[in-house]
């Protein structure tokens, strides 16, 4: 581990790898500092949507829309070491009201230059053979994808290195160097590490790593289930999620909520999600809520009917009560920058997180405006 670097990165999960892989690329010393191992959070446990269907119109929409474009361009050399595949997605409404929400939401979107395609109700199948009858909508998003998250963070992390920079495994930062206000670098238990810039990526623990300069930052844990079948032949064909699944990542409730998300994945096997709770760090395996799961997944697709579930795996996403993520300096704190409370967008929007922060690290104008997801508007909270 360096005495001494430009950017101290805080995490190396999905988040932290992607800054640290920007960072480096921009020509800065990056020396990386995860508490535990490599992938052993929220980025071993998610599903790896890359995906602009599900954000409604705003600054989350524009960092989606510009992640996209990072992940096919500055990063598509890449893609197949992560098993980016460009899918598109398919949300689809069973009841009118719900068709009626979704229209509007497509709207919005396309408006924001979104490609969102309505698709008849007859024409549903033409999209999913295997999905149920009776839909009464549905909008194709050609822009969604999806990658293998595990393997996106471990090669970032491993192009980080080819770079130049540093990963140190087993080193949970305990405070920070200070000279004044300033933040210039990190304690450990293996030693100080000096820099200039110090990114907070600890994902739904960044609340405990900004505590220790003194500052609130208010992301909070929100636990999620996804169920993994056995290997099938082709089964769904996109990123196929029912319409109500956008309201429940805008809500603000600590109780259960789920909706069908299913996908397929390179190897076979098919994803089945979505829920999310607040119950702090609890890694309880809830059955009734794998339960309400698989059912809502087979009412979407009758054919999954009686297929195994191999496995179930939680995590815990970055919640900000604002739904907005976390990405700049923190005022209150010169020389600490924070980048999470993507909540379950994370995987996705790590790309275009990690490519402006290091814009911004390097003192260049950033690509899209960071104003929106400035730490400043908890300025309010400083403890």
């Amino acid at each position: 581990m360096r005495r001494t670097a430009d950017v101290v990165v805080v995490g190396a999960g999905a988040v932290g790898a992607a800054c640290a892989y920007f960072a480096a690329r921009a020509g800065l010393d990056v020396q990386v500092v995860e508490r535990g191992r490599v992938l052993g959070g929220t980025s071993s446990a998610c599903e790896g949507n890359v995906l602009v269907s599900d954000k409604e119109v705003g600054p989350e929409l524009d960092l989606a829309r510009y992640s996209n474009r990072v992940w096919r361009e500055d990063l598509g050399e890449f893609g197949g070491l992560w098993e980016f595949e460009a899918k598109g997605g398919l949300v689809v409404a069973a009841t009118d009201s719900g068709a009626r929400g979704l229209a509007e939401l497509a709207g919005g979107q396309r408006a924001a230059g979104v490609v969102a395609e309505d698709v008849a109700e007859d024409d549903i199948a033409s999209f999913e053979p295997n999905i149920r009858q009776g839909l009464r909508a549905a909008v194709h998003y050609p822009q969604d994808a999806q990658l293998q998250p595990m393997l996106m963070t471990a090669h970032l992390l491993r192009l980080t290195r080819q770079r130049g920079g540093a990963v140190a495994t087993g080193t949970p930062v305990t405070g920070y160097l200070r000279d004044g206000d300033r933040v210039t670098g990190v304690r450990t238990p293996r030693g100080d590490v000096s820099a200039a810039h110090v990114v907070n990526a600890a994902g739904p623990w960044l609340s405990e790593v900004a505590a220790l300069a003194g500052v609130d930052v208010p992301v909070l844990p929100r636990r999620g289930f996804v169920l993994v079948t056995e290997p099938r032949p082709k089964t769904v064909h996109h990123k196929v999620y029912a319409a109500e699944y956008v309201a429940g990542t805008q809500s603000s409730d600590t109780g259960l909520q789920t909706s069908p998300v299913v996908e397929g994945t390179p190897s076979g096997t098919i994803l089945i999600g979505s829920s999310r709770e607040r119950v702090g760090f609890d890694r309880t395996v809830a059955l009734p809520v794998l339960r309400e799961l698989a059912a809502k997944a087979v009412d979407l697709f009758p054919v999954l009917a009686g297929v195994q579930v191999l496995r179930a795996y939680l995590g815990f996403r970055p919640y900000c009560p604002d739904h907005l993520p976390v990405i700049g300096p923190d005022p209150r704190a010169p020389g600490l920058w924070h980048a999470g409370g993507h909540e379950g967008a994370g995987i996705g929007l790590s790309a275009g997180t990690g490519k402006l922060l290091a814009q911004a690290l390097a003192g260049h104008h950033t690509d899209i405006e960071l104003a929106p997801f400035d730490p400043a508007r908890f300025a309010t909270e400083t403890t």
